[in-house]
């Protein structure tokens, strides 16, 4: 039974064990299966991806022009160059005087017209339809011929109505169906700068050339403020307009404020207008003068309220030919010929003789041009005799017409000699031999560097592009004594008008040297202020006391009390009184009798507020040594200069001046200021003591007597009391005691 048993226990493991084996081998036949198929898969994804890749790189070999083609056709031109407005230019009270005005340019992309043949027709006949100006025969050879080519701009300077006659077209054709068929044509974005005023203060404002690079002047010198900075657009835009655009703004130069006044602006450049058509062809074919000047400045700050010089130019058309006519001629070195430009000589001029004359046209005569300042340096001079001592102002000089220095004989300009010259008159008349007795006294040393003091030979740092520096046009100590003597009444050294006037300035102002400017604000596109540019004062290049005498030696040379001999009184507009000194010098060489006339004067003369220099250089006259040629301008500036400024007159006018005054359409203001002032001292604006221009009339009860009892003043009609401080009447209780 036990054998039994062990048989039939040992069985049913043994089944079991072959059918474990038998799954085993089943299971791992099915991996091995398995693991094949999905090499197989494997095999054929990766045969899948290298077919691809061999398909998309033939393609792009194929036709990757033709899916570039494509692209372009998509593209709205989105990814361009957004172009900065350049910052404007305008005047002391926000008159504009230079501005960027936006534009467009026609732009032809041929290779998007040409990627298909239905789109050649519909887009000429578009911009034939829209621009009749275009030569449709050179438009239609271009984008047949150079059907690649992606940027040809037939039209410049489109305005705003000009670019929308082409999008209304466009529009138009939709309804036709035809709108898409319009293709490769743009418009790009552009800014010209424009000049409102055409000429006015061309020179102080200069002009840009095509890539916002200013070019003299306030452009120039101000170019990296003016200009800003060009934005982009970036990505592409399809009709769909689901792929998104970047745009990087352009960001707007910045605007600058000057200190030009257009009205005084445009009154000096018409009396310097008038000057030229009264004197030109008068002796030799050509204009009034090789070149008129004349700065306007406030003594008391440098800002310069007006600065110009005939010949001028168009700012609009700087190119203008026409406006060298007349003017002195240059090689094409630059240098002068001696000759004047006639229409002859444009016909033959070359381009590079004709661009050296308009370059000597464009720059500032104020700034640019030296000459020898002649007698306007001779405040200079006795400024700096009293200021290093050698003179106390109570010296008379012998004139006899010469002086003998340097083995030379130096003449007076009047020859016969001035008799006896105080201090006062050596400027008033304008005796060379008063100066040259100075100049000894002074030394060498001493007046060379009162010249430095007085700035000249440098620059002034004016805010102006072109300003020329003088150093090597002056002595120094080292100077002989026939050399100092010349330089003392102006004759020998070289200046600029900037120069002078700034230096002038500070004689008559106290002393004090202020550095000329153009600008006094600069604000952002948005009209914020960015930098406020104030008055700067350099040096005291005088004392206080000095100045105050400068003021009243150099009113001399106008007013009446300067005498018969005085050569400034042709200067003296009708009602003011104003001071000055006048200039005459001779060019190089010497006896050629060519002049350079000036006049350096101030306005009003017991309280300078401006200064104001003209510079005739040598004029269109048989005689050029006539500083009224200066002078008159002088005078028919500021008779409409000092009513705009509302300084009133002071001196009685005559008749004649009266009726000038009429013709002018200019107010009659003598006593005027006198009628203001005794007005604020009837409202309590000042003390009433009648100083200065103020009539005052003192009050009735000011003449009464005192009243012997009480010592108040006494009414002699009423018998009533007065406050002798007030006038006031005092009742009862308001009388108090005196305490005798």
């Amino acid at each position: 039974m036990s054998e039994q048993r062990r048989g039939s226990g040992r069985e049913p493991g043994r089944e079991q064990s072959r059918e474990n084996k038998k799954q085993d081998k089943k299971s791992q036949r099915f991996r091995i299966y398995m693991q094949k198929k999905l090499v197989v898969l494997f095999v054929l994804v990766l045969l899948a991806f290298l077919g691809l890749g061999i398909r998309l790189i033939w393609i792009s070999h194929e036709n990757g022009t033709k899916y570039n083609k494509e692209i372009l056709k998509q593209q709205d031109y989105s990814s361009v160059t957004l172009p900065f407005k350049r910052g404007e230019i305008v005047d002391s009270k926000g008159v504009k005087l230079a501005v960027s005005e936006k534009y467009y340019n026609l732009v032809i992309d041929a290779s998007v017209i040409n990627y298909d043949e239905k789109y050649v027709e519909p887009t000429l006949q578009a911009l034939e339809a829209c621009y009749p100006q275009l030569d449709m025969q050179e438009i239609r050879k271009h984008v047949t011929t150079n059907k690649e080519s992606k940027y040809y701009i037939p039209l410049k300077l489109l305005n705003f109505e000009q670019k929308q006659a082409f999008e209304e077209y466009k529009t138009a054709k939709a309804e036709e169906n035809e709108k898409d068929l319009i293709k490769g044509i743009w418009f790009e974005e552009v800014y010209q700068r424009i000049y409102p005023h055409s000429t006015l203060a061309c020179d102080v404002i200069g002009f840009t050339g095509k890539d916002n690079t200013g070019t003299y002047g306030l452009e120039e010198y101000y170019n990296d403020i003016l200009n800003g900075t060009n934005g982009r657009e970036y990505g592409y835009l399809g009709d769909d307009s689901l792929v998104e655009r970047t745009i990087k703004p352009a960001v707007d130069g910045y605007t600058i404020h000057s200190t030009i006044d257009v009205n005084i602006q445009k009154i000096v450049e018409n009396k310097l207008y008038e000057f030229n058509e009264a004197n030109k062809n008068a002796v030799r074919e050509g204009n009034g003068a090789e070149n008129v000047g004349c700065i306007i400045m406030e003594v008391d700050t440098g800002r310069i309220l007006a600065m110009a010089s005939y010949p001028n130019f168009d700012l609009n058309n700087i190119k203008d030919p026409t406006k060298l006519l007349g003017n002195v001629m240059v090689d094409a070195n630059g240098k002068q010929t001696g000759g004047y430009i006639t229409q002859a000589d444009l016909d033959a001029m070359d381009d590079a003789t004709l661009y050296q004359n308009l370059n000597y046209l464009w720059k500032n005569f104020c700034i640019s041009d030296t000459y020898e300042p002649g007698s306007t340096a001779k405040p200079f001079t006795v400024a700096t005799a009293l200021e290093c001592g050698a003179i106390t102002g109570n010296e008379v000089y012998q004139c006899n017409g010469k002086l003998h220095i340097g083995g030379h004989d130096i003449h007076c300009h009047v020859r016969t000699g001035e008799g006896a010259v105080n201090v006062q008159s050596s400027i008033a008349w304008s005796c060379n031999v008063a100066m040259m007795h100075m100049g000894q006294a002074i030394g060498k040393t001493n007046f060379a560097k009162f010249q430095q003091i007085f700035n000249f030979g440098l620059k002034t740092n004016v805010d102006l592009a072109g300003e020329a520096r003088t150093v090597d046009l002056l002595f120094d100590e080292k100077m002989g004594d026939a050399d100092l003597a010349t330089n003392t009444f102006g004759q020998n050294f070289n200046v600029t008008m900037i120069q002078m006037v700034a230096g002038f300035s500070s004689l008559i102002n106290g002393g004090y040297y202020y550095e000329p400017h153009l600008v006094d604000k600069i604000t952002d596109s948005k009209g914020a202020i960015v930098e406020n540019i104030e008055p700067r004062v350099l040096k005291q290049t005088v004392s206080a006391a000095t100045s105050e005498k400068l003021v009243q030696y150099c009113t001399a040379v106008v007013m009446p009390e300067g005498g018969n001999q005085r050569t400034g009184k042709t200067a003296r507009p009708a009602g003011y009184a104003i001071g000055g000194k006048t200039g005459t010098a001779q060019t190089l060489p010497r006896g050629n009798k060519e002049y350079v006339v000036s006049f350096m004067g101030f306005a009003p003369a017991d309280d300078p507020e401006i200064a104001i220099y003209v510079v005739v250089d040598r004029p269109n006259a048989a005689k050029q040594d006539d500083a009224k040629f200066a002078t008159r301008i002088v005078r028919s500036v500021l008779t409409e200069v000092l009513p705009y400024l509302n300084i009133y007159m002071t001196e009685e006018l005559s008749e004649s001046e009266i009726a000038e005054l009429e013709a002018l359409q200019l107010e009659n203001t003598y006593g005027k200021v006198d009628e203001t002032l005794e007005q604020e001292a009837m409202e309590g604006l000042n003390d009433g003591t009648g100083q200065g221009n103020t009539t005052y009339e003192e009050p009735e009860w000011k003449s009464y007597e005192k009243d012997p009892a009480t010592g108040y003043l006494k009414d002699p009609v009423t018998g009533a009391l007065l406050d002798p401080d007030t006038g006031e009447v005092l009742v009862g209780d308001s009388i108090p005691a005196i305490d005798w």
